[in-house]
């Protein structure tokens, strides 16, 4: 499984995570092109520098001032126009610019379609997000993970006036978000970088046990005395078998709806649930209920205790640890007569591996070509079939 782990040792911020990304290797035309695909006037200069003694890459994005004050609608207007972006990408963008707005709006007392993007809105962190999306599409990570988060000390000056770090709307973003104390007196996580993580990151933690392939250093603008403004992002590879721990967190429920129940569900699972599930239950009085169980990793139990509260009105869950061990895992790709498909090989003891085509993908492919799901499915596991033959010199294809 391949794994970006992100290292805030001096927070983050949308054109640190970006530089970091093309100091990895991303290529800096891909960002361009996909600024130029939305209209935005801006041009991306990627320059070598230094912070403390350590090189890293420094991303500026240079454009002609402006005085825009831009509503949601308006950025989404502009992402939508770029023919030359993947739905992905598109998707991934609009996505960090609504979890900004939906920050902003609690914080101002507005509404999502009301709120103002003030320094968020402005060109360079327009291109700094719709950049990270091309850099994560790029990148093709399978997990991402992220240190916990320092935030520094003091005040800064917005466009409401002078306020405490971390800002507001940055935290309203790390709410659910390991911090880590830092005596910085500066701005080290910007509301952007915030977005970003709160958008993609999948757990926090320290750096786990993986084979690592790649490190790259984005530079923020300012230096510090303490120490180098730097982000490292560091690629790596981690093996899917083994065993690890996760929380089971679990609750019964005898006078909720179904439709409330998938709703809860669905905000467990966007939250970062490893697995959501129901089981019918007997409760006393001979009631029937829904016994609602969710996985997670140890940071996030207390963020979606919360959700599994206040989504059901359960009076009170139950949790603990259990430990989990799972099988050894590969992504791969497979080309069929009717597109290609994603899967996963699953390698049991004995080095069998048994291949199993992504439901989405097939899913896909089914509604395009208006054919049964379990036609696609046979097709994608006879070409696996086909594409294990032939790399195993397995007889004739």
């Amino acid at each position: 499984m391949r794994v970006l782990q992100i290292d805030c040792l001096s927070g983050i911020a949308g054109d640190m995570f970006l530089a970091a990304m093309c100091d990895l290797g991303l290529p800096v035309e891909r960002v361009q092109n996909a600024i130029d695909s939305i209209g935005l006037a801006a041009r991306v200069v990627v320059t070598e520098t230094k912070r403390k003694g350590f090189r890293a890459k420094h991303v500026a994005i240079e454009h002609a001032p402006e005085h825009a004050h831009r509503h949601l609608h308006h950025i989404d207007a502009m992402i939508r126009s770029g023919t030359g972006l993947s739905e992905g990408v598109r998707e991934l963008t609009m996505k960090i610019f609504r979890r900004l707005g939906e920050a902003e709006a609690r914080v101002h007392g507005s509404t999502l379609e009301k709120v103002h993007f003030h320094e968020v809105g402005a060109v360079d962190s327009i291109a700094d997000i719709l950049g990270a999306a091309v850099a994560l599409e790029w990148l093709g990570a399978d997990r991402i993970r992220c240190s916990p988060v320092p935030t520094g000390q003091g005040t800064i000056t917005i466009a409401h006036g002078r306020v405490s770090v971390p800002a507001p709307a940055t935290a309203e973003l790390l709410k659910g978000i390991p911090l880590q104390h830092s005596e910085v007196r500066a701005e080290l996580t910007t509301p952007t970088g915030a977005a970003i993580l709160a958008t993609v990151v999948d757990e926090f933690g320290p750096l786990p046990s993986m084979t690592l392939d790649a490190i790259g250093y984005g530079a923020g603008t300012k230096d510090f005395q303490e120490q180098g403004n730097l982000l490292r992002l560091m690629v790596g590879s981690v093996a899917d078998g083994g065993t690890d721990q996760v929380w089971v967190i679990e609750t019964n429920l005898d006078d909720v709806s179904a439709e409330t129940i998938g709703f809860a569900s669905e905000r467990l699972f966007a939250a970062g649930a490893l697995d959501v599930y129901c089981t019918p239950i007997q409760m006393k009085k001979n009631r029937p209920g829904t016994l609602v169980t969710v996985l997670c990793d140890p940071l996030r139990r207390p963020k979606l205790e919360r959700i599994l509260i206040r989504e059901t009105g359960t009076l009170g869950v139950r949790s603990w640890i259990a430990n989990r061990t799972k099988l050894e895992r590969r992504a791969v790709r497979v080309a069929t007569p009717l597109g290609e498909v994603a899967g996963k090989i699953a390698i049991l003891e004995d080095g069998t591996e048994v291949f199993s085509p992504e439901f989405d993908d097939c899913r896909r492919i089914a509604l395009e070509r208006d054919l049964p799901l379990h036609q696609v499915d046979q097709e994608a596991r006879r070409a696996y079939e086909t594409q294990r033959r032939v790399e195993h010199g397995d007889g004739d294809a």
